[in-house]
């Protein structure tokens, strides 16, 4: 077994089996198995705020990871039994690009555009301004005029837009433009002294994609989408990072390779030394 190990994994559809496709049985119980060695730090990064991510291992009876980079990238919290420390050192780090304004302090900018409703104060924070906007917006527009004014202030930003599908309403984050799951991916792995030889990232979607094409070596699971997994391959290929990016294929330990079994997969194809491990404690 490697001496030390980081496993940093998305949560929605890629640890959580919360997507269309079945998960496989007992996937979920090896890896809590897998994160329990003491040789193991894990990670979950998520765009989700704190209170959801303790909703999603409370529901899940996930491992209570070792970090949680939460809110889209601008949160990173180390975990312990007892608390969820904030990582000051993180929003320091990103902080710059704001040019000492907070959220709160951006609001202005965007105050006259009739398309933007501001969300709950739970899914703010210091440096993640958050907006719902119709369905029918026009989003390039949209995001060419906030552009604008970001970049008439010297303010790096960027804006992330998304849709949640269940409450047909569009997403927009404005974020630090280093806030991103990439940047809080290496950032941890610097501080705590990891590198390529011993950090594996798993994901399955859009925003996953500049950390899977990164030389993070990475895995997308398998019940990715067909468009995300092409512009996975595509990217990676383009970059020369191919050998830092894995799909996963099922197959392993007679798993289907979607979620949970596909993190497994991806680890032990990076580190086929803990594969053996892994057989002795799954459970057919």
């Amino acid at each position: 077994m490697i001496e030390r190990l980081l496993i940093c994994t998305d949560l929605d559809r890629t640890l959580l089996p919360n997507g269309n496709q079945p998960e496989s049985s007992g996937a979920r119980a090896v890896f809590a198995r897998l994160a329990a060695h003491p040789e193991v730090t894990l990670a979950y990064v998520s765009g989700r705020h704190r209170a959801l991510v303790a909703d999603a291992i409370r529901e899940y009876g996930l491992p209570l990871p070792d970090w949680v980079i939460g809110d889209v990238g601008t949160t990173l919290y180390q975990i312990s039994a007892a608390s969820w420390q904030q990582w000051d050192a993180w929003e320091q780090d990103i902080g710059g690009d704001w040019r000492g304004l907070t959220a709160h302090g951006l609001q202005p900018l965007f105050a006259d555009l009739p398309a933007l409703r501001l969300q709950e104060d739970s899914k703010q924070n210091r440096y993640k301004l958050s907006y719902y906007l119709p369905m029918d917006a026009d989003i390039g527009a949209l995001q060419n005029t906030m552009t604008e004014r970001l970049n008439a202030q010297n303010i790096a930003a960027s804006l992330i837009y998304s849709i949640d599908e269940a409450a047909r309403v569009g997403l927009l984050d404005v974020l630090p433009a280093r806030a991103t799951k990439r940047h809080a991916v290496e950032f941890l792995m610097q501080r705590q002294g990891f590198d390529t030889t011993n950090t594996v990232f798993a994901g399955d979607s859009g925003n996953d994609l500049p950390v899977l094409v990164s030389t993070v070596p990475s895995v997308l699971v398998a019940n990715a989408d067909a468009e995300v997994v092409q512009q996975a391959q595509t990217l990676a290929r383009e970059q020369g990072t191919s050998a830092a990016f894995y799909l996963a294929q099922g197959g392993f330990l007679g798993m289907n390779g979607n979620y949970s079994a596909g993190i497994l997969e991806g680890v032990a194809h990076y580190h086929p030394d803990i594969q053996l491990w892994l057989e002795q404690n799954h459970e057919h």
